[in-house]
């Protein structure tokens, strides 16, 4: 009786919680929007093959009473005496992403690449859309949803793709293993992959990583925790695999002739830990991801597939990961024909990477040569047992061999659902980002605006608007619905469209005269312009920071001759010069909404009519044109080096469009400090060593002989167990109710050498209404939140007197005392 009462409890606990998620996430009131037909077109064509249950692997004859599917042994054990029943020609033609199976033991062929980005993606042949599951919610971009700052909706995506995922799989349309998130900080501005990234912060490219990898992976039990095996992290249970990626110091894919598949990226090791490691390290330790895949280019001189420092003294050794390491596609075969590393044979690319770390090969290379470079000794075959060891532990903690009954119910109505579309859609209200507002001219009134002029080459987007990594056009699949801007705007308003240009290339002045006489006898206007996926995608980095073709005279043309107030709606991952626009008086308003996903038309109407308060904030800088003209791509220092500016906020100190974490509301904020006032960190050294002996050194740009007793200390010497506590009321003063995303920086103590400006430690978004205040807590780890890397690499948190800031501006500052002991 009291067993029941407890089970009744759980669930009631966890529909509770459900029902608090959407009314935390959902603020508006979700209004059916006209929907699109895009998204139906060409489905009668599609074929109609039954829907499949996939029956697990110890559910065949085969291999039931074999002890790989005895249940009893530890899943590691499991794995071994699977590789061990295998010969070696089997063994290869497992370790490529189409694995061949073994079809005496009962193993069936399985394609690992499968993507999920922002949601089901067709890209990848491990997922196929048919007349059966035709559709998948596509979220919006991962640099639009990071604008949110939010990590409760970003967990809350992952959870619903992996439900999607979950569903599709039980249908036979999908793998369990998705190569997804992208985790590389967004470098520079011109990077084609930028939508893919959550901007160019690493702590908060990391905790996104983190934050949707457990929205993927975690199998949550009835009453909301967390399902743990109790035999190890190796063994936890998982919902969908996830994989963090591209690693390392990838951040260029083709630009003035330079190629991914041959680039050398030349970094220093203070970069390295500081930036381009950092997000990956708290995807595998805060995330538990169960791979990571290691990219195209080499960092300094040696591909990051082949380097056994990057891969098993790195991820394996120190990060300690749960899982698989993969190659990105073709990128073994990448080190023998492109980067032509070594002048290595396949063998000896085979070797090499083998003993790197690497396990799985997403190519035919590993199927292809394994079995020569074993009887060419160049590698023993204990590599091979101990990569596929690693690829059916995985697989086995997702149930593909005993089954996951908590998730065998769920189907196609599981796929599409009502609330996945709102909360897709209320994603791309929380990341739209509120640029300019002059006269408090947004939001407009529903009631006088009677008739709207909606122009510009995105004014009717559709695929647009989910950019990359989502559907392509070219194979089966859509999105669940698609609503563009002029369908969502239609909601309010009549609307009378015109687009101005022939595409967002907008070759010639054409169609401008139209879009001109189509402003003139409305009561607003609306511009959507920007990019898309034919100026910055993967395999496509720009050559500038421009809006292409005649979009920048479509808009100032407009702008002069427009009835009403003019709103201007950007759409780009990479930041735009529109300075143009910034500057034109008769712009009244700029909205970016970036690539805001299959609902992004209702999230940009709901905010430019107020039904939505804009809180998003830029995850990027927006730099002026000349930027890129001052220092090539291929320069990968983050610091000003010579005649090279700086990268992103933490280094950069020239002007800005738009600066990291901008971002307005149609109200206004006020932070207070409740407590602390100021702060003392009193740190403590590991046991064995004292005070003294842990000290460091600490540079100063001054070159000042008089230093504190006791500089720094080496990360690596101290507990790491403090934490910096403080409180925030967030104050509403103005008349409309609004969501507050929060940022906390710390600045080092002044004019030590090489240091950041500021460096983000915390966000939290925050809903507040009218006339109201929230308090917000913060709990900062000393080490990680106040810590530098110095010129040698070395983590060091410095002495002396830290600032922490909450808030860019209007915000408050107080001082936090670090000292050893």
């Amino acid at each position: 009786m009291a067993q029941s009462s407890i089970i009744i409890l759980c669930i009631s606990v966890a529909a509770a919680f459900t029902v608090f998620l959407l009314l935390l996430l959902s603020t508006t009131d979700h209004r059916s929007h006209t929907t699109t037909n895009v998204a139906r077109r060409g489905l009668e064509n599609l074929p109609h093959a039954p829907a499949k249950r996939f029956s697990h692997v110890c559910g065949s004859d085969k291999a039931a009473g074999l002890a790989f599917c005895d249940r009893s042994l530890p899943y590691d054990v499991r794995a071994e005496d699977l590789v061990a029943r295998m010969t070696l020609e089997e063994k290869t033609q497992q370790l490529g992403d189409n694995a061949r199976g073994v079809t005496r033991l009962g193993l069936p062929p399985y394609e690992w690449w499968s993507e999920a980005l922002h949601g089901v993606s067709n890209v990848g042949p491990g997922v196929f859309f048919d007349g059966v599951v035709p559709s998948a919610t596509s979220f919006p971009t991962v640099i639009v949803t990071a604008a949110s700052f939010n990590a409760t909706l970003w967990k809350a995506i992952g959870q619903a793709v992996s439900t999607e995922a979950r569903a599709m799989y039980n249908l036979g349309r999908a793998g369990l293993t998705f190569w997804s998130p992208t985790m590389n900080v967004a470098r520079d501005p011109r990077w084609g992959r930028t939508m893919e990234t959550p901007g160019e912060d690493p702590f908060v490219v990391g905790t996104y990583a983190a934050t949707y990898v457990r929205g993927l992976q975690d199998v949550i039990s009835e009453c909301g925790e967390v399902e743990k095996s109790g035999k190890g992290s190796d063994s936890r249970p998982l919902k969908v695999a996830a994989c963090c990626k591209h690693y390392a110091a990838y951040d260029m894919d083709h630009w003035h002739g330079k190629s991914r598949y041959r680039f050398d990226a030349r970094v220093r090791e203070q970069d390295m830990v500081e930036t381009f490691v950092r997000p990956f390290e708290m995807c595998v330790k805060d995330g538990d991801v169960s791979s990571v895949m290691c990219s195209y280019n080499r960092v300094n001189g040696i591909p990051t597939c082949a380097d056994p420092k990057l891969l098993n003294e790195t991820i394996r050794g120190r990060w300690k990961l749960n899982g698989y390491i993969v190659s990105d596609c073709d990128a073994v075969k990448n080190i023998v024909e492109h980067h032509k590393y070594l002048n290595d044979t396949p063998e000896d690319a085979i070797a090499q990477t083998l003993k790197a770390g690497l396990n799985l090969d997403c190519g035919n290379y590993f199927p292809k040569y394994v079995g020569q470079a074993v009887h060419q000794g160049k590698v023993g075959a204990n590599l091979i047992d101990a990569s596929l060891k690693s690829l059916y532990v995985v697989l086995m903690r997702l149930g593909y061999f005993d089954g996951s009954p908590e998730y065998s119910h769920l189907g196609k109505q599981h796929i599409c659902t009502p609330e996945n579309t709102q909360l897709a859609a209320e994603a791309a209200r929380q990341g739209i980002v509120l640029l300019r507002n002059d006269q408090h001219t947004l939001p407009l009134a529903a009631g006088k605006t009677k008739t709207l002029a909606v122009v510009g080459p995105h004014a009717n987007a559709t695929l647009a608007m989910i950019g990359n990594y989502a559907f392509d056009p070219n194979r089966p699949g859509f999105p669940c619905r698609y609503v563009s801007p002029v369908s969502g705007l239609s909601s309010y308003a009549k609307v009378r469209y015109s687009p101005g240009c022939a595409g967002v290339r907008c070759p010639d002045k054409t169609m401008i005269a139209h879009a001109r006489k189509t402003a003139r006898a409305t009561d607003a206007t609306v511009i959507v312009a920007g990019i898309d996926v034919s100026v910055e995608t993967e395999g496509l980095d720009r050559n500038d920071l421009l809006l292409p073709g005649y979009q920048t005279e479509l808009i100032s043309q407009i702008a002069r001759v427009s009835k009403g107030p003019v709103i201007l709606v950007i759409m780009c991952a990479g930041g735009v010069d529109v300075s143009f626009a910034k500057n034109d008086p008769n712009i009244k308003a700029i909205l970016w909404a970036g690539y805001p996903g299959e609902g992004g038309g209702t999230a940009i109407a709901d905010v430019i009519f107020g039904r939505y308060n804009p809180g998003g904030r830029l995850p990027l800088t927006w730099y002026p044109a000349n930027y890129v003209e001052k220092l090539p791509m291929t320069s990968m220092p983050l610091r000003p080096t010579g005649r090279f500016p700086g990268r992103t906020y933490k280094f950069y100190d020239g002007p800005s469009v738009y600066p990291f974490g901008f971002g307005l509301s149609y109200t206004s904020f006020l932070y207070n400090l409740t407590k602390p006032k100021n702060s003392i960190i009193d740190m403590k050294m590991k046991k064995n060593r004292v005070a003294a002996a842990g000290c460091h050194d600490v540079t100063y740009a001054d070159g000042r002989s008089q230093k504190p007793r006791c500089p720094g200390a080496l990360v690596k010497n101290l507990e790491c167990k403090e934490k910096l506590k403080f409180e925030v009321a967030v104050k509403n003063v103005g008349d409309r109710d609004g969501s507050e995303a929060v940022l906390v920086y710390s600045r080092p103590p002044e004019g030590i050498a090489g240091a950041h400006s500021k460096q983000v430690i915390g966000f939290r978004r925050v809903f507040v209404r009218a006339g109201g205040s929230k308090k917000v807590k913060f709990a900062v780890n000393g080490c990680d939140g106040l810590g530098i890397v110095d010129e040698a690499a070395y983590k060091v948190l410095p002495s002396g007197t830290h600032t922490i800031v909450v808030g860019d501006s209007g915000g408050v500052t107080f001082p936090a005392q670090v000292a050893f002991h």
